[in-house]
């Protein structure tokens, strides 16, 4: 009897570690849920996608179509959003070592970001691509990347349009490279005549030049790039976050099918034109 006890006593011990083996791996989706919060990290100078507005403080101050969409994705999570504003290179850094559960701030699909992030489907295809912005006096000067050889040329750090830079620019070279923590600080060094030429997704970079009056021009030059880097995705830390990334693609899918996206970026950009945001 006492035998028959023991086996059944090793019995449950054994059925008890198979039954903690068996436990479901915690997710990201899971850890938000039991939270009760999405962090998202932004850096919200990159107008129409997301800016602040300069009246306003808190989450309020926050604007732009990328910002109602990490409202929509919190929304179908049943969570509270948390808007983390940090410096473009911080952002991504903050995503490949998962200090945050998203990134959604304009971020340009790119094969080294594919490698080292969980990225969503395109939720806004950019199609007029990569290339310069340049002052309104040389708008005919910089039609190549030939052409930069001996020019100042400015991008941010730690984007898509410093890897072009290194792929397409560095063998022939150019004057000086100049990065910056923002693409609107890249912009006003060109307009300011502390660079010559910036390397720029061409849509917000036209929005920069018409809220200039003319001071800045983007000529028809077009970097040869893989298509999906016309457009931009959601970022998720590469591990545990496949579930995520599947609510994300459904929001994504959503917003894109009843036109809500479209008229997110619609009216961000009437507002930062309003706030005079450049």
């Amino acid at each position: 009897m006492k035998k028959i006890i023991s086996i059944a006593l090793v019995l449950v011990i054994v059925l008890s570690f198979a039954a903690c083996g068996a436990k479901k791996t915690e997710t990201r989706l899971d850890q938000i849920k039991a939270a009760g919060v999405l962090q998202v990290a932004t850096e919200p100078y990159f107008a129409p996608y997301e800016f602040i507005d300069p009246s306003k403080t808190g989450d309020d101050q926050y604007l732009g179509a990328d910002i109602k969409l990490m409202q929509a994705i919190a929304d179908e999570l049943g969570v509270k959003l948390e808007i983390v504003p940090l410096d473009f290179s911080a952002v991504l850094t903050g995503i490949t070592t998962a200090k945050y559960d998203m990134a959604i701030s304009a971020i340009a699909y790119s094969l080294e970001r594919a490698e080292n992030m969980n990225l969503s489907n395109v939720y806004k295809s950019l199609n007029t691509g990569y290339g310069f912005i340049v002052r309104a006096e040389d708008a005919g000067k910089y039609n190549s990347v030939a052409d930069l050889k001996d020019a100042v040329v400015a991008t941010q750090s730690g984007s898509v349009q410093e890897g072009i830079f290194r792929l397409d620019v560095t063998e022939k070279g150019c004057k000086e490279l100049k990065l910056f923590s923002q693409m609107t600080d890249a912009y006003l060094a060109v307009q300011e005549g502390r660079a010559d030429v910036c390397i720029c997704s061409v849509t917000p970079a036209e929005l920069y030049a018409e809220a200039n009056e003319g001071k800045l021009v983007v000529p028809e030059f077009r970097f040869d790039v893989d298509p999906n880097m016309n457009g931009v995705v959601v970022a998720c830390p590469a591990e545990g976050t496949d579930e995520l990334i599947e609510v994300v693609n459904k929001v994504i899918e959503k917003v894109n099918a009843d036109g809500s996206l479209d008229q997110w970026f619609d009216e961000a950009a009437q507002q930062a034109k309003d706030l005079g945001i450049e």
